[in-house]
């Protein structure tokens, strides 16, 4: 009886352990309280950390915005459910679960700063390369993910991007208008529309990009994208830009897009391009 008990433990705990290493390590970005104070006390920063096996680790990670249009977070097709992608490929994945701005931009702009520096800090026990450390977003969180490329300095700076159909612009005439107002408030400044306009912030050492967006995109319209890839290619930044016939807004990783197997082959031969 207790050989038998011992095996359906052992049986349990095969069929468990890969089910919880799928989740991730939950860790609070802000142990000690945020540098910058949410209007939303209830709102709380943080991240799950996916580390592929130690022998297959390539010393990558990147950094994962889901979006939501600075309202909520798309955690799953936009977030979690990249892991598994990434780790098949010896790269770390860290899901971020960011604050809401309520028309206080600093807010998600330092959890996702935070994010990378935290990345960089664990590098040697998540046995990460702190010079090889990206950051991704979709939608709003391609806007926020964008920001930080464009905007962050020393370790808060990553050193590539991913953006799948992203909001790049403030600007009124092409922003995502919810994305617009959540961030910066309905009666945003035009010095701040511009200032957190990521196509007006590429310089010669924003790092490197891939951009993936829909043709037929009604929400956040591909001008966005397609101008911040033209930025880029002016300034000398290595980035290619995918425009998939059609597939609308909003599909992450999820295997109902049309194009969902090109997509993936395409991020798959950037990734092993540098």
């Amino acid at each position: 009886m207790k050989n038998i008990k011992t095996l359906l433990v052992a049986a349990l705990a095969a069929v468990f352990m890969p089910v919880c290493a799928q989740k991730g390590a939950e860790i609070n970005l802000w142990p000690q309280g945020p540098a910058e104070k949410s209007s939303d006390r209830a709102d709380t920063a943080k991240v799950w950390v996916y580390l592929p096996p130690k022998a297959e680790a390539t010393g990558r990670a990147v950094v994962i915005c889901p979006g939501g249009g600075y309202s909520h977070l798309a955690m799953n097709h936009e977030g979690h459910d990249w892991a598994a992608f990434f780790n098949n490929m010896g790269i770390a994945a860290v899901v971020l679960k960011y604050r809401m701005p309520h028309g206080d931009c600093d807010v998600p702009v330092s959890d996702a700063e935070e994010a990378v520096r935290l990345v960089r800090r664990n590098a040697a026990n998540w046995n990460i390369d702190p010079h090889d450390v990206g950051i991704m977003g979709s939608s709003a969180g391609g806007h926020l993910a964008s920001t930080v490329a464009t905007r962050a300095k020393g370790d808060a700076l990553p050193d590539f991007q991913i953006l799948f159909y992203p909001v790049i612009t403030m600007m009124p005439d092409i922003t995502h208008k919810g994305s617009h107002d959540n961030f910066l408030g309905v009666k945003a400044k035009k010095r701040d529309e511009q200032e957190y306009s990521s196509d007006l912030q590429v310089t010669r050492v924003t790092p490197r990009a891939f951009i993936a967006l829909s043709d037929d995109d009604h929400t956040v319209l591909p001008a966005n994208g397609v101008n911040y890839y033209i930025q880029l290619y002016r300034h000398d930044v290595p980035a290619t830009l995918h425009v998939y016939p059609s597939g609308g807004h909003g599909w992450g990783n999820r295997d109902s897009f049309k194009y969902h197997n090109e997509m993936q082959l395409d991020l798959k031969a950037w990734l092993r391009s540098f």
